[in-house]
């Protein structure tokens, strides 16, 4: 392990998050629009006073994609927010052990959960053709809700590829 971060190399789990990560960096992209967007919004107000309801809406959508999508991202690259008042200090092993169980009790069923129940806000959405209150906002509101189900499942198979390689360590050990 080079950096605080990095976890043991398992060849599978690690095709998978860069794989995950890749996807990530495509991702990251809404971010420098998102700048762009408040740039032009805030001189559009400020320089013009007329900000445009289409580029408030198109804010949260972006800031939406880059939130759910970077959770995945998170989980390849361990670098999610923890709190560890005693982890640190415990064996690898017992690492293992509690990032399995948590992932078979808190994380797998929470993803589950939001993708089951996503598939059919997002179906609604579609059916309805879903659009902005906004006489100029933004259609296709099924469009951002779909990113629900896709991050999560993104994130599901993120959190698979960390419970094979905490289960391979916890068995073959560092050296997996």
């Amino acid at each position: 392990m080079n950096e605080p971060n990095s976890l043991p190399s398992v060849p599978l789990a690690d095709s998978i998050d860069r794989a995950i990560q890749k996807i990530g960096h495509m991702i990251a992209w809404v971010y420098v629009i998102l700048v762009l967007v408040i740039i032009t919004q805030v001189i559009l107000r400020k320089g013009f006073s007329n900000g445009l309801i289409v580029l408030e809406e198109l804010e949260w959508h972006l800031y939406a994609l880059g939130v759910m999508f970077g959770l995945s991202y998170a989980q390849t690259t361990n670098s999610h927010i923890r709190v560890d008042l005693f982890y640190s200090s415990f064996r690898s092993k017992t690492k293992y052990i509690i990032e399995i169980l948590g992932i078979l009790l808190l994380v797998l069923p929470f993803i589950s959960v939001i993708f089951i129940h996503s598939l059919d806000f997002v179906a609604d959405s579609y059916r309805i053709d879903e659009h902005s209150e906004s006489p100029s906002g933004l259609p296709y509101r099924w469009l951002v809700k779909s990113a629900i189900p896709a991050s999560m499942l993104l994130l599901g198979i993120a959190v698979v590829s960390r419970l094979y390689r905490d289960t391979v360590l916890l068995f073959k050990g560092d050296n997996a």
